[in-house]
């Protein structure tokens, strides 16, 4: 059974809009330099990578001068984790509604609200135009983490799996928590493909549109099925297998 679609609203509501005004647009019509920074480095490194990026890119996409980045928030690192910062208010909207569906008694509807609960957000957030940038940028960090991502990883994407894990293992109480850890993983990696992937439209001789927020229902049934078939979850006949 395909998950309901009302656990999550996944508004990005923490970010104020982006500029209208593009590359090296006049400093008057950018009152708010600090956050034309934060939003010119969130799309490049977005784009491209941290190690790809430079403080003089990030300056000439905002249209500031190149000392201003050091003085607003010092060296690249530091700017790379005030994004994540100012994006914090959007996890603890995921906890806060993660909490929500551990209220719900019935085991199997639970494990279709967590997996939506998970899923959902993140792909609103990759649809919506103040949000896209930022979700490639942890979906790059989660899927290939590096030295500089590894702090931010930690400080809010930890925390936030915990969650998820503490709440899958709830739905299946068979299951240890290495065996979910993995189921975690997998579905995290799932996801994370689907909003990243270009060559789906090339393998489905153009049927198929990359990152499609209509195929979502597709992965939901296809992260449950796993689930279930792993974990003995509710709705599958199967036990929890050994490691």
């Amino acid at each position: 059974m395909a998950p309901s679609s009302d656990p999550t609203p996944a508004e990005p509501s923490p970010r104020p809009k982006r500029p209208a005004s593009g590359r090296g647009a006049p400093r008057e019509d950018q009152p708010d330099r600090r956050t034309n920074i934060l939003l010119a480095a969130e799309k490049l490194f977005a784009l491209r990578g941290y190690h790809a990026v430079s403080i003089r890119d990030i300056a000439a996409e905002a249209g500031v001068p190149l000392a201003l980045v050091g003085y607003y928030f010092g060296a690249k690192h530091e700017l790379y984790h005030a994004i994540f910062e100012t994006w914090s208010p959007a996890i603890a909207g995921r906890l806060q509604a993660l909490d929500a569906v551990m209220q719900e008694p019935d085991l199997a509807l639970r494990l279709e609200r967590v997996v939506d609960t998970f899923v959902s957000p993140l792909i609103a957030l990759h649809q919506h135009p103040e949000g896209q940038y930022y979700a490639l940028m942890a979906a790059r960090d989660l899927a290939a983490p590096t030295e500089e991502s590894e702090r931010s990883n930690r400080e809010f994407f930890d925390p936030l799996a915990h969650a998820f894990i503490d709440a899958l293992m709830s739905t299946a109480p068979g299951a240890s928590r290495g065996q979910v850890a993995w189921c975690y993983q997998f579905m995290l990696g799932a996801l994370l493909h689907f909003l990243s992937d270009r060559r789906v439209e090339r393998l489905s001789r153009g049927e198929n549109r990359a990152a499609d927020p209509a195929a979502k229902e597709r992965l939901l049934a296809f992260l449950l099925g796993g689930f279930r078939a792993v974990l003995g979850a509710p709705g599958s006949p199967s036990r929890p297998r050994k490691r």
